[in-house]
């Protein structure tokens, strides 16, 4: 009975969220239950071919990014997979009449990662950007708006900017890892053997306009996802501010991180915020 398996594969997706990410997962607990299952089986999807490409050292990750995409086109065309990440995603896809360019700009982006290791253009770090961040960003308003075109294109921009955000924010926590471990370098004209501070502050100024235009979308969402958002938002730049104080050297020395403690914080901070509109 199909009914009972489409259960299962969104208990997986929402699994996949509270495990993978605590922060991500708290600010989805924060939206409504309207659309909460739909963010989870859009986070399980993207969540599994980041993956594959960072972290299945031990595997061929070519045959298994291509065995998750042939995988996934048959889940979209048929309505149906016997991957319960990606069973669930379709149902969201579906739903929402999810534009098939965005997934396939996220998968081309994923691809990248198997192989290539450094972004020389502004050009090709903001294509990056675009597929494996501001796609999401998309998705996930798809959702939020629950598949009004207008208010879509209306929040579009912002929503963009605000998946740019939070992506180089993790590119910037992440630099470490990324550097060391995956051989990748996505800041273009950075030297990250000599990262110094004058660097830095250029990068963290770029994402403080993403923020920005994040917010001011941020304020035109609609009720049920404001809040959700506005708490992922909270987060990401109290991370920022975090790696912003941190001396360059540090920050490539080190993961920087906002404890647990730090997020309830934060959580009861935002719910006052927005409850007295100072958003």
């Amino acid at each position: 009975m199909k009914t009972l398996f489409d259960s299962v594969s969104r208990q997986c997706s929402k699994l996949v969220t509270q495990s993978y990410s605590t922060s991500f997962s708290m600010a989805t607990k924060m939206l409504s239950e309207t659309i909460r299952q739909d963010i989870y089986n859009i986070y399980g999807f993207v969540r599994f071919a980041d993956e594959i490409v960072d972290t299945f050292h031990d595997f061929d990750k070519e045959i298994l990014f291509q065995r998750f995409s042939e995988d996934l086109e048959y889940a979209l065309e048929y309505k149906i997979s016997l991957n319960p990440i990606l069973n669930s995603f379709q149902e969201t896809y579906h739903k929402y009449n999810i534009d098939k360019h965005l997934v396939d700009a996220f998968m081309k982006s994923m691809r990248l990662d198997l192989h290539k290791q450094t972004y020389l253009t502004e050009e090709e770090y903001r294509a990056y950007i675009y597929g494996s961040a501001d796609v999401v960003g998309l998705m996930c308003l798809k959702v939020f708006v629950k598949g009004d075109n207008q208010k879509y294109d209306e929040l579009k921009d912002a929503a963009m900017s605000l998946g740019s955000a939070f992506q180089k924010v993790n590119f910037l926590r992440d630099l470490k890892a990324d550097f060391e471990d995956l051989s990748r370098t996505y800041f273009p004209n950075t030297d990250l053997n000599h990262l110094d501070e004058a660097a830095k502050s250029l990068i963290i100024k770029d994402i403080e306009a993403d923020f920005e235009k994040g917010l001011a979308g941020i304020k035109n969402l609609p009720l049920d996802a404001k809040f959700g958002v506005f708490m992922a938002y909270r987060y990401y730049s109290k991370l920022l501010e975090k790696l912003k104080n941190t001396p360059a050297l540090e920050i490539k020395s080190t993961r920087i991180r906002v404890p647990n403690y730090k997020k309830v914080e934060l959580l009861t901070r935002s719910y006052v915020k927005y409850q007295l509109n100072l958003m």
